[in-house]
């Protein structure tokens, strides 16, 4: 195999504080020598003693891990315990009145919900399923606004043993329809309504629209949350309002104690092709894997204010809003609305009001906040501040500098954490009292975390010289199976042919530097063949980014008689969008930087430009879209989900 070369050149590092070390979690880069040891002389050993400090169980493990099966791998197998129990009940002795939840709506009505509280509407609602005849191992889709209910809703499952699937409230009737199709859901709990950038967006009507189409004869019961007091289609057989239900249940559930391999959840990911994959998540392993790295990623302490902006209907969401926050006792930010409304300042703004001192973001939002006024964060006191983090995609180092210098004032560490779905938790990513940092890398391994880059065939790389990122030893928190689905699960993570079946395969590709930090290169679907070498795109568009011009940029390949593949550009610029001549101008402008930049291999073919992406409304970038765009396909996935469809008309246009 050719392997993937690296094209970026970053050579700033900027070492912890010392004040930020001494009070670390993880302190100094020997402390985490010393848990990497451990975990590499006996990582059994290692994660089951992670999992007797941080899990509470209700009857203990003896079992640590079972491979007998693999790659369906077990963790902690004869231990019971229950979700809820640990993210809630564990705090009701030691800090009841400490607020869990500080919610703002998206008309920035504030409400503050203690661990106590939350308790109570948890048990009432878990009570209230139970009633509907909901049981342990039933399924139940949560599709419903970004809310304190939508965090009730998932932990009202997991303390009766149901498995919930959320599936994010942007998504259409369409996309609805076959998730609920597919987990063979239950019940749905939704809303009426929900309400972003001050405009209210259907959800009931959308559920019933996707119940509609068909095969969804298991679906018994759905329960309707009242936001926005909308008039909706009521099946009074089948539909129920949450406040009616809820009203007389007991402020008291006892929560199912359930095996620690029990499915959690399951949650729907797209993948390259094909029906949705549900991802399903154990309990005990997923659970620790969240916790652990809320401690050594997030360096959490007691008196943080904790802000993940992520919706619960993807899995930082899970992972950093419903489960590590609640199960470390934290006080965190639930935002329901939009960062540009009614002010482009409203992220700034939340941060001075809450005097939030953890900020966990999206490279795509840091980039879309730029162009809406990288100086804009000057009119806010941002001093609360003590850490960032970066979730999503790699971070270009521009939007890195200024995420550092503006938001952190030169004096956060900025956590650029690299995990997915199939995950569960941080794979790769700096310990903020550990690492020196290097805008764009995600820097080192977790303890625990064997992760390495590798050729096709399964064979280590050279330092410097790309490859598929793989992680060669199960860890806890990954992935079990693909509900429903085990072969295509074998076939899309432990492939054969890579490691012999032994890797779990990230489909990313990365490289790694001499000083052993990981470098994302973009996914292996989106590695560019350009005249025989192979080039990882998010170098490409880091460099886009790095000219003073461009606000946002992503890349794709297209066929090219000549080259294999020519390199294809679609840009955003931080000024207005260009017409005329000055389109030309400013393509060749690019060009000839991405050629300085990196070298002519990587120069664009084309550039398109765009007022925007097409993005998802949570922010992430429809890359097989753009795919489709470059090639001159006709568009024919469900875009119901972008932000602004109309955006796709503008990126057709060549120049």
């Amino acid at each position: 195999m050719s392997t993937i070369e690296s094209v970026l050149n970053e050579s700033r590092i900027f070492p912890p504080a010392r004040d930020f070390v001494q009070q670390a979690n993880v302190s100094g880069m020997e402390s985490y020598a010393v848990l990497c040891r451990q975990a590499r002389e006996d990582y059994q050993l290692f994660w089951a003693q992670q999992a007797k400090t941080y899990l509470i169980w209700h009857k203990p493990f003896t079992q640590i891990l079972d491979d007998s099966n693999a790659p369906f791998f077990k963790w902690f197998s004869d231990g019971e315990l229950n979700i809820s129990y640990n993210c809630l009940d564990r705090h009701l002795t030691t800090q009841p009145d400490k607020v869990a939840i500080i919610f703002e709506a998206d008309d920035g009505k504030v409400t503050h919900i203690t661990y106590q509280n939350l308790h109570q509407q948890v048990c009432k609602l878990a009570n209230a399923l139970k009633a509907q005849n909901i049981q342990k191992g039933d399924c139940v889709i949560i599709y419903m606004p970004m809310r304190i209910e939508a965090v009730v809703a998932m932990q009202a499952c997991a303390r009766i043993g149901a498995i919930h699937s959320v599936v994010f409230g942007g998504f259409s009737s369409k996309s609805l329809h076959e998730r609920i199709v597919d987990a063979g859901a239950k019940a749905v709990i939704t809303a009426d309504e929900q309400v972003r950038g001050g405009k209210c967006h259907a959800l009931k009507a959308t559920v019933d629209e996707a119940i509609g189409m068909g095969n969804t004869e298991s679906v018994k019961t759905v329960v309707v949350f009242q936001r926005s007091g909308a008039k909706v289609p009521f099946n009074p057989q089948r539909d129920v309002w949450w406040h009616e239900i809820t009203e007389n249940a007991d402020t008291q559930c006892e929560p199912e104690w359930i095996n620690a391999e029990h499915p959690l959840f399951t949650l729907y990911t797209s993948g390259s092709t094909g029906k949705p994959k549900g991802v399903q998540h154990s309990s005990a392993g997923y659970l620790l894997g969240t916790m652990v790295s809320m401690h050594w990623v997030f360096d959490y302490k007691p008196s943080d204010i904790f802000w993940c902006t992520a919706d619960v209907g993807w899995i930082t969401g899970h992972s950093y809003v419903t489960y590590g926050p609640l199960a470390m006792g934290a006080t965190q930010i639930i935002f329901e609305g939009v960062p540009t409304h009614p002010h482009a300042g409203r992220f700034w703004e939340i941060i001075d009001k809450h005097k939030v001192t953890t900020f966990y973001t999206a490279p795509t939002a840091i980039r879309s906040l730029i162009k809406l006024g990288a100086d804009l964060p000057d009119n806010y006191d941002l001093s609360s501040l003590r850490l960032l983090g970066s979730v999503g995609e790699p971070i270009n180092p521009e939007a890195w500098m200024w995420f550092y210098e503006k938001i952190g004032h030169s004096r956060c560490p900025i956590v650029d954490t690299w995990w997915q779905t199939e995950t569960g938790c941080h794979m790769i990513a700096p310990l903020p009292g550990v690492a020196p940092l290097k805008p764009g890398s995600c820097t080192l391994p977790l303890p625990g975390i064997f992760a390495a880059i590798v050729d096709e065939a399964g064979h280590d790389v050279e330092k410097g010289k790309g490859g598929f990122l793989v992680i060669k030893k199960p860890f806890p928190s990954q992935i079990r199976t693909l509900w429903r689905d085990p072969e295509r699960f074998k076939k899309a993570y432990f492939p054969e042919d890579v490691g012999g079946g032994k890797y779990y395969l990230a489909g990313d590709s990365a490289h790694c530097d001499e000083d052993g930090y990981f470098w994302i290169m973009g996914r292996i679907d989106d590695v560019l063949n350009v005249s025989g070498h192979r080039l990882g795109t998010m170098e490409i568009e880091s460099a886009l980014v790095a000219n003073p011009l461009v606000a946002e940029a992503a890349v794709v390949g297209k066929p090219h008689e000549v080259k294999g593949e020519a390199v294809v550009a679609f840009v955003v610029l931080k000024g207005d969008y260009p017409e005329g001549d000055e389109v030309n101008r400013i393509t060749q402008q690019l060009r000839d930087w991405v050629a300085r930049e990196i070298g002519p291999i990587a120069k664009p073919e084309e550039i398109r430009f765009g007022e925007n992406l097409p993005k998802t409304r949570s922010g992430k970038i429809m890359r097989r879209l753009l795919r489709a765009l470059a090639k001159g396909e006709e568009i024919t996935q469900d875009v119901s989900t972008l932000e602004n469809p109309a955006i796709l008309d503008q990126l057709k246009q060549t120049n």
